[in-house]
């Protein structure tokens, strides 16, 4: 009997080394007397459990336990497919998250004024609008009538005085011309002091959108990382996607020192 428990404990053991155990079929494998089967098997997400038949002699029972085991939920791989629209999804996030920063700047640059007539310079503006913020271009029509003015024809004439308040508590720098119809605005010449003053919140918002950039970029590299560390990617293939990450970075740099250098030109032509 000592042998047979021995024996029953040495198989038990192994099994129990089993990485993923999905069934088992353990009749007869355990030879026990009076038992042809086991008594009892039960399974969860995690476990499996075997319960022994009590092993019996004339006299006193010998055994009587059960034997569980840790398993580990099947995890199936992910297919080459996958992988690339994965790869995929993380680059065209990035190219839309750049574009949008670049048009972010330009929008920026245009609303700054240079002494030049340009309806853009209007665009930060806010009217309150039966009671919501609503932006003015969405309100009224404004064109160019010369190179030194702006013209803001409302859709709707009751918002004239409303029009004519958010432009006054507005930093565009330029005094409405009221006339019970339409609102001109004059654009004053810019001194020398304001050009420089200009000058240094264009710099300013040149940087931060190369820092946001740069961020877009970093987001996409934990990304890659990500994906290399579930082993979808290689050490090699996250260098490569970072080398042209990198180059794409600064294409999108390149793009915002342009428009940075034309504002600049801008902003110190008198």
């Amino acid at each position: 009997m000592r042998n047979l428990l021995l024996s029953a404990k040495k198989k038990m053991s192994l099994m129990a080394s089993t990485t993923h155990i999905r069934s088992f079929n353990f009749h007869n494998s355990i030879p026990l007397p009076g038992a042809s089967s086991l008594r009892s098997f039960t399974s969860s997400s995690h476990y499996v459990t075997l319960k022994l038949p009590t092993i019996t002699t004339t006299f006193t029972p010998l055994l009587s336990t059960a034997f569980q085991f840790r398993t580990t939920p099947f995890v199936r791989a992910a297919t080459m497919d996958e992988i690339e629209a994965e790869k995929a999804s993380i680059e065209k996030d990035v190219k839309n998250r750049m574009e949008r920063t670049i048009e972010n700047v330009r929008s920026n640059f245009n609303s700054i004024r240079t002494g030049r007539s340009n309806p853009a310079m209007l665009d930060k503006i806010e009217v309150e609008y039966y009671g919501s913020p609503v932006s003015l271009k969405s309100i009224a029509q404004i064109s160019i009538p010369d190179a030194s003015s702006l013209l803001v024809q409302p859709y709707d004439k009751s918002s004239l005085k409303a029009i004519e308040k958010a432009i006054v508590s507005s930093d565009v720098g330029m005094t409405p011309n009221n006339d019970g119809e339409v609102i001109r605005l004059s654009i004053p010449q810019l001194t020398s002091d304001r050009r420089k003053e200009l000058s240094k919140i264009v710099a300013k918002q040149t940087e931060e959108g190369k820092v946001a950039l740069r961020n877009i970029r970093r987001d996409a590299l934990k990304a890659y990382e990500k994906l290399e560390k579930e082993k979808k990617l290689s050490e090699d293939n996250v260098k490569d996607l970072s080398s042209d990450l990198q180059k794409l970075t600064d294409g999108y740099i390149k793009k915002v020192d342009t428009i940075y250098k034309q504002k600049e030109k801008e902003l110190l032509t008198v």
